[in-house]
């Protein structure tokens, strides 16, 4: 798994010893690294992943490194269609970014990796898939947003603010889109509930601008995300 997220990378073999044992790699590492490598090579002949006339998996000093296109990686393709997605939403192509934000994010299917046994090194690939994903998710709110669609948002953002009780910015789009829809007691509501988590984690207060969005909808005001 870490040669196919590092695509076109040679990996060394002491990255890969790290990712399997970590501190305590035995004396045999280096062999049974190799081993490992041939047994892979096998399994994916064996399954057609890969034949004569195509290796996937090569040996290239210090390491190794996986020979895979592109659009053969689902990671690949989410990670272009999220991108892809960013920069129609700047140029306000607000129904072309939510196709392709729509389709990168159909890819997911649960949490990064949740399947894999995964060491310290991946687990450093896996922030950064998480952090992906997140970044496509709030993209998509902020498109869903600017087409006047803000009901439909409310259950994922409640879910987001659930697995991500320390990002203001997804409770401030909460906070917003319950206004909106005249919600304004769970608003406030999901005000105290921010303030709450950051008073007993971090020892803070929210942000300036959440604590104005928090007067705006105690007055009444128009609140603007």
């Amino acid at each position: 798994m870490l040669l196919l997220l590092r695509r076109h990378e040679v990996v060394g073999s002491g990255v890969l010893i790290e990712e399997l044992w970590a501190d305590h790699p035995p004396r045999s590492a280096m062999t049974t690294l190799q081993t490992y490598v041939y047994h892979t090579r096998r399994l994916l002949g064996e399954h057609r992943v890969t034949s004569d006339d195509r290796e996937l998996v090569l040996t290239q000093p210090p390491g190794y490194f996986a020979l895979i296109d592109e659009d053969e990686l689902d990671v690949a393709v989410a990670e272009r269609l999220i991108r892809t997605g960013g920069r129609l939403l700047e140029e306000n192509r607000l129904e072309e970014a939510l196709a392709s934000l729509d389709a990168g994010l159909d890819l997911w299917r649960g949490p990064a990796l949740s399947t894999v046994p995964c060491g310290r090194v991946l687990e450093s690939n896996i922030a950064h898939l998480e952090e992906l994903r997140l970044f496509g998710m709030q993209l998509r709110i902020d498109a869903n947003w600017r087409l006047g669609r803000i009901g439909p948002m409310i259950p994922e953002l409640r879910s987001l603010v659930i697995s991500h009780p320390l990002n203001e910015t997804l409770h401030a789009k909460l906070m917003g889109a319950l206004c909106q829809m005249g919600r304004r007691a769970e608003a406030l509501e999901s005000y105290r509930n921010l303030r709450r988590i950051l008073s007993d984690e971090l020892g803070v207060d929210p942000t300036p601008e959440i604590q104005r969005m928090h007067m705006e909808i105690l007055n009444g005001e128009k609140v603007l995300v």
